[in-house]
């Protein structure tokens, strides 16, 4: 095989693995994006809950005063 073969092998492997590695990282990136926006979205409802649990916890108390 001589060098012009090789370096054609060569740059037809990087001219199709190169822009698969970017498209996956920033396929990557946007699936980090999506599982941060669903974990603040839970940290919110967590919030929500507790302060609706500790205002059930309340009226419940003064019920019983």
């Amino acid at each position: 095989m001589d060098m012009l073969q090789l370096l054609g092998l060569i740059g037809g492997n990087a001219a199709i693995l190169i822009p698969l590695w970017l498209w996956n990282r920033s396929e990557s990136n946007a699936d980090r994006r999506d599982m941060m926006n669903l974990m603040i979205n839970i940290q919110s409802e967590i919030k929500d809950f507790h302060g609706r649990l500790c205002a059930i916890e309340e009226r419940r108390l003064k019920e019983r005063i």
